[in-house]
């Protein structure tokens, strides 16, 4: 074939290809790579199936889809000049299009045509376009699947079995002459309807009912039902052919009909330019880093309240998977936020590797050994982690609340909740942000637009606004973003940029200076409380959060001291002069007395009473406090008796007597089998080492650039073995089979033939049957034949390799230039 003979396939168009377009065919569709092609003819298979072009159609814009159907609606081929004529209309303008619309789409024609050559979609020269023929299917118009468009069939698929009678009857009304077959007949009637001059004379002459029936149908559906005995309009449209029946009950306007009726257009509103991001606010710069830096404080504070929160043990799994309502009730009441921001919260500690399940056989959720690690990070990298973790994951925690397809409940944490286009939509609605000026916040329907414009829906529009997944996936995103402190104000604050353009360290030095410095200070107060001014230092808080408890969270955090919470503390094996210490060594003000008491008070009684493990017993050296209790009425559930002057047994388990005997107001300590006293440490339950949750890829990930480079070579190799001239013997037939099958050679024709290739250093044509039994074609220029073994340079694989004799099937010399 030569250089200037146009292609007549799409195998031939992509074998014309050069390899840096065979590449960024690979790279726009990664599915074709999956597994890698052998030659060009099955790539171009590959590209032709529906699942395939299906992809391929959702990925584009807007216009690259218009300019798509409206070649489905064409002739095939098409001329350059006639899709662009569907897509600005023929000049005479019906009052809807505007001249700069139609600049617009003559300035983005070339690039959308441009798209589709590139995705295998559309080939062929400006002057023969073709729509693949799975595409053409897809977007064509049919009565079971109407046409983006509004399109209906043309007059010779709606007459397709029309009676050669009342074809001719038709060109009667409409002043034709007759003709002599039905083939004529109704290539005249497309002439009329084709003909603007014609067409327009036939209009005038229609009643003004009539001309009111194509106003209803010009822009879609084109499908109308008529009754039996039709008004007099509609049977003056049905006798010129401009309502042609589909059944007895439904007629269709003809498509040339309808494309004159628009003035040439195949589609209403064209869309050839992006909708612009507008700005709803313009904020400064350095405002909006502030805001979104506490927010990011914000969200470091809850994640690691959350952990806190389930760190002795979080709550049981259902047994579908997920958290029942009831356990995130009361995690959104313990985080003080409503029950879907507690789902995000949760979601994001999941997705980032901080919770997991535990495994045991009494399921549960819990912190896992990363937590640990990211508790001891300096906060701006706790940050970076939790923001990158997020922007990767599939998991959509906006769905918690929903219903899945077969109506259940989507829970959070539950298996349900990946979305594959999460990752894009968030940092597609990100990247918009980045493009506007540093401050400003964009108005979210504007930025809605942009993205049905990038993603459109193909076959309709959405029923309501924002009902798309994408388009409710770009409103969770806002709002996550603002969460998350990605966003500040509404505006992309200055270390997001950095995130996205530059990485997780550039984006934590920008951080770090925004977020307030950890204190190793409280204030103590005579009331029984303590301020922390700001955040506090792990070791300070993590001892805090035992000594106290948190009764007012704000820019101050306010913690109570109890005598259950110091009692908490002695249980942890802290004493009372370790308190009294931790204190001192803390407090910017003096102790106040009355704390001073209230922990010498609760720990003289700390483990005065011994509760150890008999069923239960409780042990104590002063017989009056044994007395007290067995007297006192609320101890009657225990079932206490004597079994000695300072020993009473329970018929109930330690840790429920220990609990009981506190509602009492007594401070018991447990004890172990030797009567040491026992020490609990809040927070010791882990989870096994845990992975992240891997996210769900939408179809096959984005090849490298290595892949890709490999990947055209092999297949141009391929192609070559399949596609080369073979050389025929001297006598008898060549030493093929059909098309397409191995070569066959004795084992002595084989041995003489690579023996001659590699004296002479030609190239030939093998069988080759591998260790698996996979049999190939292979192109390859014989080096050296010994010991039972060629070494030749494989141009299908690209390198030097090694074959057994006994596993050619047969060999052939490849033909001169001349002889092809």
């Amino acid at each position: 074939m030569g250089t200037t003979t146009p292609p007549r396939t799409l195998a031939e168009a992509l074998r014309a290809r050069g390899d840096e377009s065979l590449a960024g065919l690979l790279r726009a569709r990664p599915d074709l790579l999956n597994p890698v092609p052998n030659d060009i003819t099955q790539l171009a298979t590959r590209a032709g199936t529906r699942a395939s072009v299906v992809r391929a159609l959702e990925h584009l814009d807007r216009f690259a889809l218009q300019t798509a159907e409206a070649l489905a609606v064409a002739p095939d081929p098409a001329p350059y000049d006639t899709l662009l004529s569907l897509l600005t209309g023929d000049g005479l303008d019906d009052g809807e299009q505007r001249d700069d619309v139609g600049a617009a789409i003559t300035a983005a024609l070339p690039g959308a045509l441009a798209t589709l050559r590139e995705q295998a979609l559309v080939w062929g020269e400006d002057e023969r376009l073709r729509l693949v023929r799975t595409a053409r299917e897809l977007l064509a118009p049919s009565p079971q699947h109407p046409s983006p468009t509004g399109l209906g069939p043309t007059v010779a698929e709606a007459t397709a079995g029309m009676s050669p009678g009342r074809l001719q009857e038709i060109l009667a009304a409409t002043g034709l002459p007759a003709t002599h077959d039905p083939v004529s007949a109704v290539a005249a009637l497309s002439a009329l309807f084709t003909d603007r001059t014609r067409m327009a004379e036939l209009l005038d002459t229609a009643p003004v009912e009539a001309l009111s029936v194509l106003d209803r149908l010009v822009w879609g559906p084109p499908y109308g039902e008529v009754t039996p005995n039709p008004t007099p309009p509609v049977k003056w449209l049905r006798d010129r052919g401009l309502l042609l029946p589909v059944s007895t009950r439904t007629v269709v306007l003809p498509r040339e009909a309808a494309l004159h009726l628009r003035a040439g257009r195949a589609h209403r509103v064209p869309e050839p330019v992006p909708p612009v991001v507008a700005a709803a606010a313009e904020r400064d710069p350095q405002a909006v880093d502030r805001a979104a830096a506490g927010q990011a404080f914000t969200a470091l504070s809850t994640v690691e309240e959350l952990l806190k929160l389930w760190d002795g043990g979080g709550p049981t799994i259902l047994r579908a998977g997920g958290l029942s309502v009831r356990e995130l009730k009361r995690a959104a009441t313990a985080l003080d936020v409503s029950e879907p921001i507690a789902a995000f919260w949760i979601e994001l500690a999941y997705g980032a590797g901080l919770l997991a399940s535990d495994g045991e056989t009494d399921e549960r959720y819990a912190p896992t050994p990363a937590s640990d690690e990211w508790l001891d990070m300096p906060a701006e990298d706790r940050w970076t982690h939790l923001a990158t973790a997020w922007l990767a994951a599939t998991r959509t925690p906006g769905l918690v609340g929903g219903q899945d397809a077969k109506g259940r409940a989507l829970s959070a944490l539950g298996p349900e909740l990946d979305r594959s286009a999460a990752p894009d939509v968030r940092r597609r609605v990100l990247t918009l942000f980045a493009e506007l000026p540093p401050g400003t916040a964009p108005e979210a329907e504007t930025l809605l637009r942009r993205l049905r414009w990038e993603r459109p829906l193909r076959g309709s529009a959405p029923t309501a606004e924002g009902s798309d997944l994408r388009s409710r996936l770009a409103l969770w995103t806002l709002n996550e973003a603002e969460l998350l402190g990605i966003t500040g104000r509404g505006a992309l604050s200055t270390q997001a940029r950095a995130l996205l353009d530059e990485g997780e360290e550039t984006a934590a030095a920008l951080l770090s200076p925004l977020l307030p410095a950890p204190l190793d200070h409280v204030l103590l107060q005579a009331d029984l409380t303590a301020v922390a001014p700001g955040p506090l230092e792990r070791p300070l808080a993590d001892m805090l959060s035992v000594l106290a408890d948190v009764e007012s969270k704000g820019g101050a955090t306010v913690y109570r001291f109890t005598p259950g919470s110091v009692r908490r503390a002695l249980d942890a094996g802290q004493a009372a002069a370790d308190l009294h210490a931790f204190l001192a060594a803390h407090s910017r003000t003096p102790v106040p007395q009355p704390l001073s008491y209230l922990i010498d008070d609760v720990a003289r009684r700390h483990g005065h009473l011994r509760i150890g493990a008999a069923s239960a017993y409780v042990r104590c050296d002063d017989e009056a406090v044994l007395n007290e209790i067995l007297a006192d009425r609320r101890s009657t559930g225990l079932r206490l008796r004597r079994l000695a002057p300072t020993v009473l047994a329970a018929q109930t388990d330690p840790g429920s007597l220990l609990e009981a005997l506190r509602d009492m107001g007594y401070a018991p300590a447990a004890e172990s089998a030797e009567g040491d006293v026992l020490i609990t440490r809040a927070g010791a339950r882990r989870t096994p080492p845990r992975t992240p949750p891997v996210p769900v890829p939408e179809g096959p990930p984005v090849p490298d650039d290595t892949l890709l480079g490999a990947a055209v070579r092999a297949i141009r190799a391929g192609d070559t073995a399949a596609t080369v001239a073979r050389k025929e013997p001297p006598e008898g037939p060549a030493p093929t089979g059909p098309s397409g099958a191995l070569p066959r050679t004795t084992p002595a024709e084989t041995l003489a033939t690579v023996q001659a290739a590699a004296m002479t250093g030609s190239t030939v044509w093998i069988g080759y049957v591998n260790a698996d039994g996979a049999a190939s074609q292979r192109v390859i220029a014989p080096v050296r034949v010994e010991g039972g073994f060629v070494t030749a340079y494989d141009h299908t694989a690209d390198e030097v390799r090694t074959y057994p004799l006994h596993r050619i099937t047969g060999v052939a010399e490849l033909a001169e230039e001349g002889e092809r």
